[in-house]
């Protein structure tokens, strides 16, 4: 019990104390230190001019990912923010933070898609299929942002999210952001390639579902965070826009859910007791990120019953504190650096930049629930891993089977 008590004290418990949740708070602090730099520099039209590019030391094609690394750190950080953007009300420091950040973010996406601005961002080739496809997905977390674009600039993201079907996309999870570019269209109304929706969800309903909660990435299987970094949260968000209007992904809903909540289950156990988590397979540069799903459906709201919401607030803020609040995270300008656990360049795969780290702000998705939500509200509650290594016991854990 000594334990747990500690567990207490280090996830902010005394609700009560404070206006609103003290991990909120917390959130709320991370994330401005992580998006402000990429938003407000884009939105003074200097972001090419003031942000560093990092490159992996095994970077692939040095000067093409130098040129999409702006469009990465934009759309990512954007992705990550617009649930909470889309949110009313909260303490009067945060409607004050969101409504600079809703000014910011308005200009920002206005001058990266105007070909006259000097941020105007690269949108051809395959890397910038994969950060329009996060934009899009911004747009449709936030209606609120798209709803407050003015014409011109609507009809310029069109122009930008168009350019990208000239890209076939990678067979792996790259369908998916053809797919949801797609799925965004449809959402506002525009004309829209169906078949690029129906393709990428077929590939993935029949062919990849491995089992036990999990898609493999294309043909073979990956033991990595992919269903997280994108699967699982790109096909939740795809079949949920999509259903009234297309009978494979209405078909293929219940089942998801199912799949989604094993997976959910899964991401939480893996979160050991001080908020580290496995370090395997590619991309854990992007720190956080790698709970983009377990984030995702506590702000969709659901999460399995055998997950209470304040066990997983109290989770992702261990790791949001184990990836983002160490040395050597950001530089002395306070962009992200390379690595998981500070600076560790080592760790980055050959197409991994200074931009591409800005997925970790898909950990902060909940903070588009409101600070009333029991997410933030409830008492905490310690995680499996702290549950299990202070001794208490719990039921056991089993594999789903899906016919």
């Amino acid at each position: 019990m000594k334990k747990i008590v500690s567990f207490i004290c280090f996830c902010f418990f005394s609700v009560q104390l404070f206006s609103q949740s003290p991990d909120r708070q917390f959130w709320l602090e991370q994330m401005d230190k992580l998006a402000k730099p990429v938003i407000f520099n884009l939105a003074q039209n200097r972001l090419k001019e003031v942000m560093p590019v990092a490159l992996s030391p095994v970077i692939d094609n040095a000067a093409n990912r130098k040129k999409v690394a702006y469009l990465e750190a934009f759309a990512r950080t954007l992705c990550g923010i617009a649930p909470w953007l889309n949110l009313e009300g909260g303490s009067q420091d945060e409607i004050k933070l969101r409504n600079q950040y809703r000014q910011w973010a308005l200009q920002a996406v206005a001058n990266a898609v105007n070909p006259n601005a000097k941020d105007y961002l690269y949108w051809e080739g395959g890397q910038p299929l994969v950060d329009a496809s996060f934009l899009a997905l911004s747009f449709i977390r936030s209606p609120w942002l798209w709803q407050h674009l003015d014409s011109l600039v609507k009809r310029q993201v069109v122009t930008v999210f168009k350019i990208t079907r000239n890209t076939v996309p990678v067979y792996s999870n790259w369908i998916l952001f053809s797919g949801m570019i797609e799925t965004f269209f449809h959402k506002y109304g525009m004309d829209y390639d169906k078949v690029r929706i129906e393709y990428c969800v077929r590939e993935f309903a029949e062919h990849w579902y491995t089992g036990d909660g999990m898609f493999s990435d294309g043909m073979n299987f990956h033991m990595d965070y992919y269903n997280s970094y994108v699967i699982q949260p790109f096909l939740a968000v795809i079949i949920e826009t999509m259903k009234g209007d297309s009978k494979t992904c209405e078909a293929f809903a219940g089942k998801l859910t199912s799949i989604t909540q094993r997976y959910a289950v899964i991401q939480e156990r893996n979160i050991n007791t001080d908020g580290s988590f496995p370090v395997i397979g590619r991309s854990v540069t992007y720190r956080a990120g790698a709970f983009h799903h377990l984030a995702d459906m506590a702000l969709r709201k659901q999460l399995p019953q055998a997950l209470q919401p304040a066990q997983v607030r109290c989770a992702l803020t261990a790791v949001i504190k184990k990836t983002l609040s160490v040395p050597g995270t950001y530089n002395k300008s306070g962009w992200l650096t390379i690595g998981l656990s500070g600076s560790q360049p080592g760790l980055a795969d050959v197409y991994i930049t200074g931009g591409s780290l800005y997925l970790t702000s898909l950990a902060f998705l909940p903070l588009g629930l409101p600070d009333t939500d029991e997410f933030w509200s409830a008492p905490a509650r310690p995680w499996t891993s702290v549950k299990v290594w202070s001794g208490q016991d719990i039921p056991v854990d089993h594999a789903i089977d899906l016919k």
